[in-house]
């Protein structure tokens, strides 16, 4: 399943892709009509959290079926140029970013590999597929772009052992981890530069683990007006999504709807010779394998 989260008509909703349309299930009409035993999750959020004690997939899946055999499945639909694209899940906390995680990166930046380097982008900067994001020419002339495979969690857990790792993993998204390269340079930590207002654009959709069983063998290409700028594969990860949660979950507890970002491989603006930073205008499109395309633009200067 694919899921996604919208705003149609001045209504904030969420859904699951129609197969074959482009068009979505509006789930908060699917669960009101045909929920079983009042199961009714108003955000995806809520129904990942839901997914501890109640197989939240299997109830898509049934309300779903019953939607689309009610003679009127249409009225349970939202046609993708009908909506708005908001970031599939808001997760409670920050964004967990793994940095230096793909090593032709780290060496295109001259940054040392040998250590974890963890950050976190706040919630607010998330944004949605083809969103606009300001340029902030206010602050920078350094604005670049990280295309990243993102994981999202789907049950609550801490100290948890790399072989039981991937249980707690419910999906996959797309992440583009917008930064500020000035600020990251200038200062001890990446929380500010990471952190933009629009900086960290996600989705459009997030795909269940069941529809990419091998997130570490996909291609990511970024490309910045059709250019191709990153061409690279989850396979060159130095640190895999196991170890990933492990790593992390010795020091923070993971919640459904957390979502961590695994790194970015090389091709990135300020890797460029001459460095070739995003500019007013400037379309981005993050591709992964099996998951989609996702699409952002930066403001121009008069917006």
């Amino acid at each position: 399943m694919k899921f996604l989260s919208f705003k149609h008509n001045d209504d904030i909703s969420y859904g699951v892709k129609v197969k074959r349309e482009e068009a979505a299930w509006d789930l908060g009409k699917v669960f009101r009509d045909f929920a079983e035993e009042d199961f009714n999750p108003k955000t995806l959020l809520e129904g990942l959290q839901m997914n501890q004690v109640v197989d939240f997939q299997e109830q898509v899946r049934k309300a779903v079926v019953k939607a689309e055999n009610s003679g009127d499945a249409e009225t349970y639909k939202v046609q993708f140029a009908d909506i708005d694209f908001l970031p599939p899940v808001t997760p409670t906390n920050n964004v967990i970013a793994f940095g230096r995680n793909y090593k032709k990166h780290a060496d295109e930046l001259n940054h040392e590999v040998e250590r974890l380097y963890v950050f976190t982008k706040a919630a607010s900067s998330l944004t949605g597929d083809n969103a606009t994001i300001p340029n902030h020419k206010d602050i920078t002339d350094e604005l670049d772009y990280e295309g990243e495979l993102g994981v999202v969690i789907g049950k609550h857990g801490e100290k948890i052992p790399r072989g039981l790792a991937l249980d707690y993993v419910y999906g996959y998204t797309i992440i583009n981890d917008i930064t500020d390269r000035t600020a990251q340079k200038a200062q001890d930590q990446a929380f500010l530069s990471k952190s933009l207002t629009g900086g960290c654009p996600m989705g459009p959709y997030i795909v269940t683990k069941d529809e990419l069983p091998t997130p570490e063998a996909v291609d990511i290409v970024t490309k910045v007006n059709n250019e191709i700028r990153q061409n690279g594969n989850t396979g060159e990860m130095i640190l895999k999504i196991d170890e990933l949660i492990e790593e992390i979950s010795k020091y923070v507890a993971l919640h459904p709807g957390d979502i961590i970002a695994t790194g970015t491989p090389a091709g990135v603006g300020a890797g460029m010779n001459p460095p070739k930073f995003l500019q007013p205008g400037d379309e981005i499109k993050v591709t992964i394998d099996n998951i989609g395309t996702l699409t952002n633009y930066v403001a121009s200067e008069t917006e």
